[in-house]
């Protein structure tokens, strides 16, 4: 490739983690007396996580209507834990990461109230050792995948140019944002292909393998 990367920049739910949205619902079904059905209607498919994600609803603002639309006045420690309930860490990915950061510098961009950023350490705990502080929730920016916005201003904090940014997402229409703000972009399915993608820019070694 003709520019050098510098930076792999990271998504983290489907990526660096398995997430379950269903397996969230059912543990705030448990913690609220709700149904998973109507807890899943009420934040997912309303729209109302975009408003945390684009940091519209500051922290306090989205955990509280967060309870009001689930039917039970939720504390962080339960929205905390249905969110560490839903996420596992992908160790064959997480392996790779930690070989990269070796020679490229690597950070997190996700679609994410600052709350997960927060307590990253409780809800994934594997992550703060290879990114340390390089780990971002989009509503920090005000914007959040696919809109532009977020990717600048993620990359103007890192203080690194678009054109030598690897962008690592499992949804394509991230991938889209992503390459719209000028970034180099992998869709990401498997961990072998994303192993790939980096011998074609020249990063990733065999010894890696």
């Amino acid at each position: 490739m003709a520019e050098k990367i510098e930076l792999i920049l990271f998504d983290m739910d489907n990526v660096l983690c398995t997430y379950d949205r269903h397996a969230r619902a059912a543990r705030l079904a448990e913690i609220s007396g709700n149904t998973a059905e109507n807890i899943y209607q009420a934040i997912w498919d309303s729209g109302f996580e975009q408003l945390g994600d684009d940091g519209t609803l500051s922290r306090r603002e989205y955990l509280g209507a967060f309870g009001d639309r689930i039917g039970h006045s939720l504390s962080l420690a339960e929205w905390l834990d249905a969110r560490r309930t839903s996420m596992k860490p992908n160790h064959a990915m997480l392996g790779v990461v930690d070989h990269l950061r070796r020679s490229v510098d690597v950070a997190v961009l996700t679609n994410n109230t600052e709350l997960v950023v927060d307590h990253i350490d409780l809800l994934c705990p594997e992550l703060r050792p290879l990114f340390g502080s390089r780990l971002y929730a989009s509503a920090r920016f005000r914007a959040a995948k696919p809109d532009v916005a977020c990717y600048r201003r993620c990359l103007a904090e890192l203080g690194v140019r678009s054109e030598a940014v690897l962008f690592i997402d499992d949804l394509a229409e991230n991938i889209a944002g992503a390459n719209a703000a000028g970034l180099h972009s992998h869709h990401f399915t498997t961990v072998e292909g994303f192993q790939a993608e980096l011998k074609r820019y020249g990063i990733l070694s065999s010894g890696a393998d």
